[in-house]
């Protein structure tokens, strides 16, 4: 009696079971959507001109130092010499920083340099040496978070 509904369990439990259907008999799953290009995909001076400085600019207004002037340059290096591309910028009280990029990458080797209002730069450091992947947010936020070290934002 007890192998009898073993077997019926069996079979009802076999039953249950939807008939695999063959993949013929389904529609086609529509393609997915191409992901939508990341700002950082564009051409060097295009993301930096069209995306990281309005942003930048915007988030220093927010922190009351509407930069004076913001822009990207090809030029000499401050401090240490040597041709790169530099995002430059003057805040109120005439203190300027240079973001520095080895070459039209934003992934390559990046430095920066500050200058105190009536000072001449003298310092270059390292910027963002250790992380992998770099994007606009990591850009805006690791720079501002060191003109905060600077006490360029007042109140801190």
């Amino acid at each position: 009696m007890k192998a009898e509904k073993a077997a019926k369990s069996a079979d009802a439990g076999q039953s249950a079971k939807p008939a695999k259907t063959d993949s013929a008999d389904q529609p086609p799953k529509p393609a997915k959507p191409a992901p939508k290009p990341k700002p950082e995909d564009k051409p060097f001076a295009e993301f930096i001109q069209e995306n990281l400085l309005p942003s930048l600019s915007k988030s220093l207004t927010e922190r009351e130092q509407a930069p004076i002037s913001l822009e990207l340059v090809e030029g000499e290096r401050p401090v240490v010499g040597g041709r790169c591309w530099m995002i430059q910028g003057e805040l109120p009280a005439g203190r300027r920083f240079w973001l520095c990029f080895e070459s039209d990458a934003i992934t390559s080797g990046k430095t920066i340099v500050l200058a105190e209002s009536g000072s001449d730069p003298s310092l270059l450091e390292s910027f963002l040496i250790d992380e992998k992947r770099i994007n606009q947010a990591l850009l805006e936020s690791r720079l501002l978070q060191r003109l905060n070290g600077q006490k360029w934002f007042g109140g801190n």
